[in-house]
């Protein structure tokens, strides 16, 4: 498995209303980041502060300045320190790796998917919950 090279695509697939945010998110949301909470509606999460309308992508994907324009594009998170748990706990599943095509896959991890699932476990021990 390769580290995440910033490509996007989770963030791409799920930030436009696939995500869910806490009771407790949203609520210190509400206290320490009311920059974060203008985008909650209704206990549910990205919203067009000023129309109400759900946004398509997360408001908070950024594509980062390109330093070679041949690059592909990288993306990076305004809000990572404050991002809902539902981001820091993906990917959770190798098989959910595969079918949103993340490019931290490799072929050894496609022929040898419980491996791989160990390795990815270890890789995100410290975003899970501690049940999980």
């Amino acid at each position: 498995m390769k580290d995440c090279n910033q490509c996007g695509k989770c963030c791409i697939k799920y930030g436009g209303g696939d995500l869910s945010a806490s009771k407790e998110e949203i609520d210190l949301w509400e206290i320490f980041n009311p920059e974060i909470f203008e985008y909650v509606k209704n206990n549910q999460i990205w919203f067009d502060p000023e129309s109400g309308n759900r946004l398509k992508t997360c408001p908070f994907l950024e594509i980062e300045p390109q330093q070679n324009p041949l690059s592909s594009e990288k993306y990076s998170c305004s809000i990572y320190q404050n991002r809902p748990e539902d981001c820091r706990h993906y990917p959770s599943l190798i098989s959910e790796m595969i079918r949103d095509e993340c490019e931290m896959i490799e072929v050894k991890d496609l022929t040898n998917q419980k491996q791989a699932q160990k390795k990815l476990d270890v890789l995100m021990q410290d975003s899970r919950p501690a049940n999980g």
